[in-house]
């Protein structure tokens, strides 16, 4: 099962699991259906994630996320990183799935002073509660895909960070560095098949290509 497959990473997350022989029915859960068709592709469209009632699963993928300003505000984005993503997890737990991949990001830690990290980390730590076998968690740095053509919101800080990063690109440490959505999802993807029981984190560097 993959949450958030019409975003960035989630949807490049779908198309590799749309792709792998090894599942034999893949399960999107959003409040808006992919653009992908496929054969072995179910969409179930979830307009709350609070009382998710899910088929059994093996593998759940959550690539959910957002940020204050497209939010609109801190409430509305701990609605969507911290309670969403908990919600669906629980729920695929409950389904069966043994195994979790979420993306999270660089920095996250409860304890930090910054809002976003702080939730970011508490998800994290929330999730690792749940009973599953394996967990791994994706914290990449600033994603580089095109928003445009998922018709997102425009995130203008976001491109500026993205233009000083690559233009003084050597001097900036693997971790920090922009990485692209589709290496996201395929070292998350891969890492969850291989995982052993306990909780990995994927820093940015081992995320990119």
């Amino acid at each position: 099962m993959v949450a958030g497959a019409t975003g960035l990473v989630g949807r490049a997350v779908l198309a590799r699991l749309l792709a792998d022989k090894s599942y034999s029915a893949v399960y999107a859960v959003g409040r808006r259906a992919p653009d992908q068709q496929h054969p072995k592709l179910v969409v179930h469209i979830a307009n709350s994630f609070s009382d998710l009632k899910l088929p059994p699963v093996d593998d759940v993928f959550i690539a959910l996320g957002t940020t204050i300003q497209v939010a609109g505000n801190a409430a509305a984005f701990r609605a969507v990183d911290f309670d969403a993503v908990v919600a669906i997890a629980r729920a695929a737990r409950a389904a069966g799935a043994s195994r979790l991949g979420v993306v999270s990001a660089m920095g996250a830690n409860r304890r930090s002073k910054v809002f976003y990290s702080r939730v970011k980390g508490e998800m994290e730590d929330t999730v690792a509660t749940l009973g599953f076998k394996a967990i791994v968690i994706a914290r990449p740095s600033l994603l580089a895909g095109d928003r445009d053509a998922l018709k997102q919101p425009g995130r203008a800080v976001e491109k500026m960070s993205l233009f000083a990063i690559n233009l003084f690109k050597p001097l900036v440490p693997a971790n920090y560095r922009p990485v692209e959505a589709g290496d996201v999802a395929r070292s998350l993807v891969d890492a969850v098949r291989a995982a052993n029981p306990g909780t990995r984190v994927m820093l940015s560097s081992e995320l990119q290509k």
